[in-house]
């Protein structure tokens, strides 16, 4: 998934996932290097990642 598109799954902002996402622990991959370089997640881990999230 895109950066908008996992923004949008879990009702976030685009910011939060840039600047969040590496330290909540949120897996992404990373094509291409520098400022130019896109995010992108897998729907798999995001999932895995928001069940881990959830408050007991």
């Amino acid at each position: 998934m895109s950066v908008r598109e996992t923004a949008e799954y879990l009702n976030v902002s685009i910011s939060w996932i840039y600047k969040n996402s590496a330290k909540s622990g949120l897996a992404s991959y990373r094509f291409g290097a520098g400022p130019n370089a896109k995010l992108r997640f897998k729907i798999s881990d995001v999932e895995a990642w928001l069940k881990q999230q959830r408050a007991m």
